[in-house]
């Protein structure tokens, strides 16, 4: 079993990421964390196990302001969270990736497909959240809190999976400038979306949309009955390995 390898990355302007990586066989598979959440998840160490079992390359990172890596979350956007992501796998990783977006990973994951173009070799979004700051987040909102983001720059909101979370008037801006759902997502490789139905962040219906804005000719959709916005029950997780291990091209480790 592969060893993994630990280490933090200057960006460029002094800030740090912390990341993991497993050598090993390609394409690596590369997992893309949620909104405040952290690369010591339960997804991300499953399908590390799995790599490592199997031999295959592995990576996995914190956003800026996220888990380990340096700089404050409330200093942080959509933008530059998926720039630290660019810059972690162009440094980090040779040849193809197939990247795992988990929630806001997804949304990343689907601006990576741009930036990255034909290094991506396929994707796998686990609830993906594109454009969630303004179709699901701001929506949502109490008009105090929205009137108060715009007066004062931020808001602290209750959250259900930890401590209030900082809301800022340029996560929203941000957001508006990375919108992927407005238009085709061109990308040739295959697609697995898993989603669960009884997501109170995600509706299940957005993951028909997203197939369908999708221009890859291989997309397909498991939704989860009982499953809901983390998809990190041990039949989850099983799930999750098993989608990795069947995806066509992408999910096979090559000598």
């Amino acid at each position: 079993m592969n060893a993994e390898e630990t280490g933090r990355l200057d960006r460029g302007d002094g800030t740090h990421l912390a990341w993991a990586r497993l050598p090993g066989r390609g394409p690596t598979t590369v997992f893309l964390t949620g909104f405040r959440s952290d690369m010591e998840g339960s997804k991300a160490t499953a399908l590390r196990d799995f790599c490592a079992a199997e031999g295959r390359a592995f990576l996995r990172f914190d956003y800026s302001g996220h888990g380990a890596s340096e700089g404050r979350f409330e200093e942080g956007c959509i933008g530059e969270w998926a720039m630290d992501a660019a810059t972690v796998i162009e440094t980090l990783t040779d040849g193809p990736v197939v990247l795992v977006g988990s929630s806001m990973g997804g949304w990343i994951s689907l601006l990576l497909l741009r930036h990255l173009a034909a290094r991506v070799q396929g994707f796998i979004g686990i609830a993906p959240a594109p454009d969630f700051t303004e179709r699901l987040m701001w929506p949502a909102l109490t008009e105090e809190h929205r009137a108060a983001i715009l007066r004062n720059g931020m808001v602290l909101v209750e959250s259900p999976y930890g401590p209030p979370v900082p809301l800022t008037r340029k996560l929203f801006e941000d957001g508006r400038n990375q919108l992927v759902l407005n238009a085709p997502i061109s990308f040739d490789g295959p697609v697995r979306i898993l989603q669960g139905m009884r997501d109170n962040e995600v509706p299940w219906q957005y993951a028909p949309e997203i197939a369908q804005r999708l221009e890859a000719p291989d997309v397909r959709i498991t939704l989860v009955k009982e499953g809901d916005h983390r998809l990190a029950r041990e039949e989850d997780l099983a799930l999750l390995v098993e989608t990795l291990r069947g995806l066509p091209g992408g999910g096979a480790a090559s000598p």
